[in-house]
C-alpha cells in the first residue's frame, strides 16, 4: 500500500482524505520551492544542487509526491489514490504557488516561460523517454531514503536535471508559472501534450525497477 489513508472505499473518513490532500498540496510546494531556486540561480549546477532541498523535505516530512509514491503501488486501489489524490494534490499545490510566486517574483514567469519553450522543441516520445529515467532515478532515491540512506537522492536530482530528464511535478509548476498555462495556440498545445506524457513516464520509469522481480 503507497499511504496509510484509507481515502477511497466505505471505510474512508473525511480526516483521511484531507490529510492525504494536504500532504499532497504541501509536497507540491516543496518541489515549487526546487523549482523556485533552480530558475532564480539560472539553472546549471548549482540550481541543481539547491533544488535536492525540495525532495529532501517532502521525504522526510513524508509528504505524499506522485513520483515518490508511483514505484510502490500494489493494487489498482493505490493507482485510484495516486492520480485522484496524490497527483491531483500537487498539482494544486504547483498552481497556488505559482500563482503566489509569480505576484511576488514576476520574472519567474519569463524564466518559467524559456523553460515551457524549450519541452516544445521535443516530440512526445521523447518526453516519454526522458521522463522514465527521471522516475527511475525518483524511486531509487525515495527507497534509499526510506532505509536512511541519503547519499542516492541527494545525486539523483541533480543528475535528472543536469541530463536533461522530465519531472511532472515540476514541470507543473514551471507550467504554471508560465504564460503557457493558459494559452491556446500551437505551442501551448504542445507543452501541455508532452506534460502528459512526462506523467506517464514518470509512472513507467518509477516502476521500471520491478522488472527484476518478475522471475521470482
Amino acid at each position: 500500500m503507497i499511504t496509510n489513508y484509507n481515502v477511497i472505499g466505505k471505510n474512508s473518513t473525511y480526516k483521511e482524505g484531507w490529510a492525504l490532500s494536504l500532504s499532497s498540496m504541501l509536497a507540491g510546494l516543496c518541489i515549487s520551492i526546487g523549482c523556485i531556486v533552480n530558475l532564480m540561480v539560472g539553472g546549471g549546477v548549482l540550481g541543481a544542487v539547491l533544488f535536492t532541498f525540495g525532495l529532501i523535505t517532502v521525504v522526510h516530512y513524508k509528504y505524499a509526491l506522485y513520483t515518490g509514491t508511483a514505484g510502490f503501488i500494489s493494487s489498482c486501489k493505490d493507482l485510484l489514490i495516486l492520480f485522484c489524490w496524490i497527483f491531483l494534490g500537487n498539482f494544486i499545490g504547483c498552481l497556488v504557488t505559482a500563482e503566489v510566486i509569480t505576484y511576488a517574483i514576476p520574472e519567474l514567469v519569463e524564466k518559467s516561460n524559456n523553460i515551457m519553450e524549450s519541452r516544445a522543441q521535443v516530440d512526445i516520445w521523447q518526453s516519454f523517454i526522458r521522463a522514465i529515467f527521471c522516475g527511475f532515478l525518483m524511486t531509487t532515491a525515495v527507497k534509499f531514503a526510506r532505509e536512511n540512506r541519503w547519499l542516492p537522492l541527494l545525486f539523483a536530482v541533480p543528475v535528472f536535471i543536469l541530463a536533461g530528464f522530465y519531472h511532472s511535478i515540476a514541470d507543473s509548476f514551471y507550467m504554471c508559472a508560465s504564460d503557457y498555462f493558459i494559452q491556446k495556440n500551437e505551442i501551448a498545445a504542445v507543452i501541455h501534450q508532452n506534460w502528459g506524457m512526462t506523467i506517464l513516464g514518470n509512472f513507467v520509469g518509477c516502476n521500471l525497477y520491478r522488472l527484476k522481480f518478475l522471475k521470482d
